[in-house]
This record gives C-alpha cells, sequence and structure tokens, in this order.
C-alpha cells in the first residue's frame, strides 16, 4: 500500500482527496494547506486523516508519493528539493487534469443513470416478458411482462438465484454454455407454458457477464394445438427425436405396421429402412413374440424382454410402451438395446469396481515406519496438513508409501468417521472414470441405471477421496478435477445441476508434475490447485537409516501372512541391502525379503546372506535374460502365460518399477499393464 501525501485541498486536493479514499491501495497519510477552512482540509476532518499547515513536517515520514496540488511552482520545486530518493512528487497541473477528469465522470454517471432509466421504461413496456442474470447466476432485472406471466412480483425476483424462483429454468445452462438457445418451450410452476430466447451476455473483452431469456406466453395457443392434434402431429415430432438418438428405436401404428425406424435401428438388426416401414411389427423379428402386438393389445409397457431380430439373429433387449392419444391407441414405440453390448459395460464396470477400492481408511501415522530426518520431515508436513482442509500433494517415486500416507492423513483429520475413497486414476478407462467419479443421470447412456448413479464424491461426501497418479489424468478430466477444487461442486454425466459437495482431496504421484506442464500434458492451473500443501516421500535409498526397522516390521507382516517364524536378519545380511540403491523402494524391499523368507527352511529363524535373492539382477540395465527351460508337461497356452509373466516382470524391474516407462518399453497401454500385473500377481 502507497502512502500518498496531498499539499494543497482547494477544489483539485478535494477531488484528487475523494478519488484516493475510495481506493484500498492507497493511504493518505496526511493533507495539508495553510487555510485551516479550505474545503479538503473539512473533508479530511470527516474522514479522520491528519490535517496539517506545514508540509515539511511530512516529507520525511515514510511517504512515497506527494502530490501538489496548490499550483504554486516555488511550492512545487520545494517539495522536489526536501523529499526523499523514493518519494514521487506529481505537479498540480496533473492533479488539476485529474480533477477536471473527476468531475467530468460525473457527469457521465447521470448521462448513464438517465439511459438506464429510459431502458428500463422501454422494457417495462413491451409484451415480452424478459429476465437477466448475473454470472452467479442471480437475478439483476425484471420487467412488468415477467412478473405478470410468472405470477411474482419484482422484489421476489430480484436478488434471488434464478433457480428459487424458476426451478425448471435453463438460463444457467446458457452461462456456462455461452450457447444461445432459440424458441425453447418451457412449462412454468404456475402451469402456464412459454416460448423462450435465451442469450448469453458477453463484453468487448468476450468475458461472460450474465445471461438474460426473453419469452412468450403461449398458454392459450398450446391448450388449442393439444385438442387438435392427430397422429399424423405426434408422427412429426417423434421423427425429429428419432431420427437424432442413438437408441435403436422403432413406431407402429395402431394395426401394427411400421411407420418409423431410426438408423441405429437398422444397424442392430441389419435391416433396411424399407424392410420395416409398411410391415407387419413380427418382420424384422428372428426369434420371439412380437412386443409392438402385445402392447397394442394389452395397452400395457413392456420391459426387458430378450429376443433376436434381423437376418444375423442379433440379441437384444427390448422394451416397447403404448402411444395413446385421447385415450385411444395409435401405434406403440419400441426400444432396442444390443445385449453383447450391455456385457461388454458390465464386464467394463464389473473390473473399474475390482480397481476402485471402496473402502475405510486403514493405516494412520503409526504405521508409518521411520525415524530418519528425511522421513521425520515428511510425517511433521504430513500431521500438520492432516489437520488443515488444504489439498495434498504426495510426491515420492513408486513404491515410497504414498498410500499409506493418504490413509493416515485421512485418519488424523476431522473427517476420519468419513468416508475415505481410494481412485486409480490410470487403471480406469476415461469414459467409465468420469461417471465413477461424477456419477451419471437416468438416461445419461446405455445401460444407465433407472434414476441415475451417485459418484464416488458424492458418496465421499464429508470424507476424503484419495486420487492415486493424478498425473495421468487426461487434460479433459483435468478440466472437471479443476472445477471440483474451484467450485465445490460436480455435475453427474448427462446432468445439467450442479451438486456442491464437501469433500477433502488428496493426491499422489511420481511423475514430474512441472515437466508435464511444460510438455503440455498437464493443466498449470490444475497444479497450483493440488500444490496447497506438496509432501515429499523420501526414497529408500534417501533414508537407509531406516532399513533395519522396516525390515523388522516386515519380516513381522510376512510372518502373518504366510505362517513363519522369522525372527530376526543377520548383520551381514543388513550390510548387503544397505549396499544396494533399492529403485522399487519399500515394494522391492518387501519383495526381496519376501523371497528370502519364501526359500529358507522351516526350522531357520535367521535371515542370513545366502537367503537373499541375486539384488543386482534384480534391475540389472543390461539386456534382460529370460529362461526359458520350461517343464515339458506345460501346454503352450501355459508356456506363453509362464513366458509373459516373466517378460513382463524384468521389464518392470529394469524400468525400476515406473509403470509409466514399462508400458511404454512394452508397447502396450498403460491400463493393460495393469491387467497384466493384476493376472500374474506380479507385484
Amino acid at each position: 500500500m502507497k502512502r500518498v501525501l496531498i499539499v494543497g485541498a482547494g477544489k483539485g486536493g478535494r477531488a484528487l482527496l475523494n478519488i484516493l479514499h475510495a481506493t484500498d491501495r492507497m493511504e493518505i497519510a496526511a493533507v495539508i494547506d495553510k487555510k485551516n477552512n479550505a474545503t479538503g482540509i473539512q473533508l479530511a476532518n470527516s474522514y479522520n486523516i491528519p490535517t496539517d499547515n506545514d508540509w515539511k513536517k511530512w516529507v520525511d515520514k515514510d511517504i512515497d508519493i506527494i502530490i501538489e496540488a496548490t499550483g504554486d511552482e516555488v511550492t512545487l520545486q520545494k517539495l522536489i528539493e526536501c523529499r526523499s530518493r523514493k518519494t514521487v512528487v506529481i505537479p498540480g497541473s496533473v492533479a488539476y487534469i485529474i480533477s477536471e477528469l473527476f468531475d467530468e465522470k460525473e457527469s457521465l454517471l447521470d448521462r448513464i443513470k438517465l439511459q438506464m432509466t429510459n431502458q428500463e421504461l422501454i422494457l417495462n413496456s413491451i409484451r415480452d416478458g424478459m429476465i437477466v442474470i448475473n454470472e452467479q447466476e442471480k437475478v439483476q432485472f425484471v420487467n412488468n411482462s415477467a412478473e405478470q406471466i410468472v405470477g411474482l412480483t419484482k422484489e421476489k425476483f430480484e436478488g434471488q438465484y434464478i433457480h428459487d424462483v424458476i426451478a425448471n429454468t435453463r438460463l444457467p445452462h446458457v452461462l456456462r454454455s455461452r450457447k444461445k438457445e432459440v424458441n425453447q418451450k418451457l412449462l412454468l410452476q404456475n402451469g402456464k407454458q412459454v416460448i423462450a430466447t435465451r442469450i448469453p451476455i458477453i463484453n468487448s473483452d468476450d468475458q461472460l457477464i450474465g445471461a438474460f431469456s426473453v419469452f412468450k406466453d403461449i398458454t392459450e395457443v398450446m391448450n388449442l394445438a393439444v385438442e387438435n392434434t392427430d397422429l399424423n402431429e405426434v408422427k412429426t415430432m417423434l421423427e425429429a427425436i428419432i431420427q437424432s438418438s442413438d437408441e435403436a428405436i422403432s413406431v407402429v401404428d395402431e394395426n401394427g405396421n411400421g411407420l418409423i425406424v431410426n438408423p441405429a435401428y437398422t444397424r442392430i438388426t441389419g435391416l433396411k429402412e424399407s424392410d420395416i416401414v409398411g410391415k407387419p411389427a413380427t418382420t424384422d423379428i428372428s426369434e420371439g413374440e412380437s412386443m409392438h402386438m402385445k402392447v397394442l393389445q394389452t395397452r400395457r409397457a413392456v420391459r426387458g424382454v430378450r429376443m433376436k431380430v434381423g437376418p444375423s439373429k442379433k440379441d437384444v433387449l427390448v422394451n416397447v410402451a403404448p402411444i395413446i392419444v385421447d385415450g385411444k391407441i395409435k401405434g406403440s414405440v419400441g426400444v432396442l438395446h444390443d445385449v453383447s453390448e450391455i456385457q461388454s459395460l458390465t464386464t467394463e464396470l464389473k473390473r473399474a469396481r475390482q480397481i476402485i477400492r471402496n473402502l475405510e481408511a486403514k493405516y494412520t501415522f503409526d504405521d508409518i515406519i521411520g525415524n530418519s530426518s528425511e522421513m521425520k520431515l515428511a510425517l511433521e508436513q504430513a500431521k500438520v496438513g492432516a489437520k488443515t482442509p488444504a489439498t495434498v500433494l504426495l510426491r515420492g517415486e513408486s513404491g515410497t508409501g504414498k498410500e499409506l500416507f493418504a490413509h493416515a492423513i485421512h485418519n488424523e483429520s476431522g473427517r476420519k468417521h468419513n468416508k475415505f475413497i481410494r481412485v486409480n486414476c490410470a487403471a480406469i478407462a476415461e469414459s467409465i472414470l468420469e461417471s465413477e467419479l461424477f456419477g451419471y443421470e437416468e438416461g445419461a447412456f446405455s445401460g444407465a441405471k433407472h434414476g441415475g448413479k451417485k459418484g464416488l464424491f458424492e458418496e465421499a461426501n464429508f470424507g476424503s477421496v484419495f486420487l492415486d497418479e493424478i498425473g495421468e489424468l487426461s487434460l479433459n478430466m483435468q478440466a472437471k478435477l479443476l472445477r471440483v477444487l474451484q467450485e465445490g461442486e460436480i455435475v453427474r454425466v448427462g446432468g445439467t445441476d450442479p451438486i456442491s459437495i464437501d469433500v477433502r482431496i488428496i493426491t499422489a504421484t511420481n511423475l514430474n508434475l512441472e515437466k508435464a506442464i511444460m510438455n503440455k500434458s498437464f493443466r498449470e492451473d490444475l497444479y497450483y490447485r493440488l500444490n496447497r500443501l506438496p509432501i515429499f516421500i523420501p526414497s529408500l535409498y534417501e533414508r537407509m537409516s531406516d532399513l533395519p526397522e522396516l525390515i523388522h516390521h516386515i519380516i513381522q507382516k510376512i510372518n502373518q501372512d504366510y505362517g513363519r517364524n522369522v525372527r530376526s536378519i543377520s548383520n551381514e545380511a543388513i550390510i548387503e541391502l544397505k549396499a544396494y540403491h533399492w529403485p522399487g523402494n519399500i515394494r522391492e524391499l518387501e519383495n526381496a525379503i519376501g523371497r528370502a523368507m519364501i526359500y529358507m527352511d522351516m526350522n531357520e529363524e535367521i535371515i542370513k546372506k545366502q537367503h537373499l535373492p541375486e539384488l543386482e539382477t534384480i534391475t540389472t540395465k543390461d539386456t534382460a535374460v529370460i529362461d526359458n527351460h520350461l517343464p515339458a508337461n506345460h501346454s503352450l497356452q501355459q508356456a506363453v502365460e509362464e513366458y509373459e509373466k516373466d517378460f513382463i516382470s524384468t521389464i518392470y524391474k529394469h524400468n525400476d518399477f515406473n509403470k509409466t516407462k514399462t508400458a511404454k518399453d512394452l508397447k502396450i497401454s498403460i491400463r493393460n499393464l495393469y491387467y497384466k500385473i493384476e493376472k500374474y500377481k506380479i507385484e
């Protein structure tokens, strides 16, 4: 904040005082004038700003800017001579210009107010209703016609969120999409039907500042149209919907003859439109009863009937509903779902549920082993982070225990009695990841559950979500996550209404996010949101003093898992382990100790040097050599799988257990690698 001294409290000084007092970036140190009754002095007193008759007392009081508003050249010259080197002196001529501009601004404001009054009179005199909202979705203006159509007074409109006064309005959608909607029908809560045009308001700098809607009351016209509706009009309306739908749809008349089929229907059945339109409803059925005919006879909808259609006998599920106009049945509409697509989606969802483990956090800080200074620093940072709502970014190499820290942070926080949900961002297809994280509305896609489904962010409300391998998210998903962090709300797939959530987000990565930002594969704005509380977890090689304690902990854990009774490890074995650089960190250490214990005799209780695997061959940098000597009684399939398992294991270890590098070397997707690691139980 700059400290300002105003010398001269006449017209110009008073105008400058008004301007500077209104800003938060300037602190007026004092106003100086020889006359105690100067208008600027009186105004300064009303603002509780110090005043004086002698500016020389003030020039040395840490003043950043001196404004000479007397117009006296001698005073200006003295001020320049007496000022400190850091002080800027602004002459009276400039102050006079500023004063004139301020007066001109007041005149312009009066003219603008007059124009606004005239515009409001014009808008209130038109017959169409008009509502204007700002970028926060609050009503800024409503004209008289809108009051009459909606049935609410202006006082109940202005300053309210538009959803609170018109529940089913689409103005917020136009605000978010920045795309206008022309001549759209809307049913108001008072029963009136309107035709509305909605347009976003964008200024000359391409900034969104709001949106407005202009609408007409068409209730009487629509009532008249409904009274005269016949099947041809229904058909016209249906055709527009049906032809643009990705669902396979067919419509028959009251006699069961085909009226309409859409491209999706012909694609599934393998029949042309000419093969179905005008023909009986049984034409396209290979196996099963015509549900169209059954619905026409019973006037009741049927759902989930399985049958085969078309020359290729495609296996489908059928939903059919009657079309009833004025109590008379005029036909039926059917929707087909390809069973093979449903089965594929179900399989993929089952796999996603296996990967996304919705469990309570089961580790605390007491479960994290380590007394080294590096580990103590990480633990102290994590404990501080647990007590704050800040987003935590856990950084460290693969196998250092980032997930363990995430569990502990949740259990140490005020959210420990609520859900802790873990998500591996790299292991799930983006299309499924979005619906799992944000949920979906009914009908959002084929196979969507009736009534929709909550996403993991909603499930974890008031709890924590741990997003592992955050650096593997696509840019599209990064943008959606940024909205969650910024706005504290999500939008379900297929939905438009935002849902507020209160979730603590903990993220982890072993990637260099700064490099990813330079490569345009990671959003810089998301990085700054995530990096509020970065915690760097040291690699095992950086905290070798913790090795004996870690080994003891691992021995006890494996004793329980394998039913062994190993008590300790020899000093020679520890020296051997300390000489290794452990690119796979704790995970690799567990692997080495586990292999040593497996090959020990049941009566041995101490791990010795000879029990340890050849550590240098675990992650050798030379070209991997795989033992191809398999038992003769192996089948070809077994031999291929055994070779694939060994080959993936070798490349995985060769890349220091980095999944991204391994997938790249194997020339497969990261998700495919996760599948094979799980299949062969490589980790």
